[in-house]
């Protein structure tokens, strides 16, 4: 990733390890001054720029083996046609893709140049024809499995987010994802949805239309299938 990051943006070894060691901060400051809800979309879309390459890839790398166990677990469950909504640096789509049981990934992020990265991640590894970029998020179509990560708490309204999964997914199809909605004990996520009535809407929201389905991973990412 970090030489993906160095190409893509034609930068030396150093500058990148020097933003990736200051992106988190970096991302924190621009959410306490510039992040509010009524222009969310213009915020994530084209305000963080490229910082949020090097924030996803900082925290990427310092959690790789957190990471290594959505992988697993994505390589366990993912199948057929695979909607990575929010796919952010492309670390999940580009492991989907390399699954031989999946068809077709369908890469949907609103940031610009976080599609554009992954789009060269993936022409780096052979994988363009299998991961197709969406401009807009897929409507009226339907999906095998659905990968969502570190996007929910980033909603408004998180539970429309999940009926809209619902409505994608297919009846055996599994959607695999997490959320952490509360913006951290020290305001670290100011751009994080952190609202009680949001949350218990979310939570019913959740369990009147998913079944968790185990796996032996000791990660905060679930797995589920629809309820019948």
């Amino acid at each position: 990733m970090k030489h993906h990051l160095q190409d893509f943006l034609q930068l030396d070894a150093e500058t990148v390890e020097t933003k990736l060691a200051a992106a988190q901060e970096e991302i924190k400051n621009l959410g306490h001054k510039d992040f509010n809800w009524q222009e969310a979309s213009t915020f994530y879309r084209d305000k963080v720029g490229e910082l949020y390459l090097f924030e996803l890839g900082a925290w990427h790398l310092s959690s790789y083996e957190y990471i290594g166990d959505m992988l697993r677990l994505i390589a366990d469950s993912a199948q057929g046609r695979v909607l990575d909504f929010g796919g952010g640096i492309g670390t999940h789509a580009i492991g989907a893709a390399l699954c031989p049981q999946v068809e077709q990934v369908i890469y949907y992020d609103i940031n610009p140049i976080n599609r554009d990265f992954v789009q060269y991640r993936s022409e780096k590894m052979g994988l363009d024809k299998k991961i197709v970029f969406a401009l807009e998020m897929p409507a009226k179509e339907k999906f095998d499995t659905i990968l969502c990560f570190d996007v929910l708490g980033h909603l408004l309204d998180p539970s429309e987010q999940l009926l809209q999964f619902y409505q994608a997914l297919n009846c055996d199809g599994k959607m695999i994802m997490n959320w952490y909605l509360f913006k951290g004990i020290n305001q670290e996520y100011p751009f994080h949805l952190d609202d009680t009535k949001a949350i218990e809407t979310f939570s019913r929201t959740l369990q009147s239309h998913f079944l968790e389905v185990f796996h032996p991973y000791l990660i905060t990412t679930r797995c589920y299938q629809k309820q019948s």
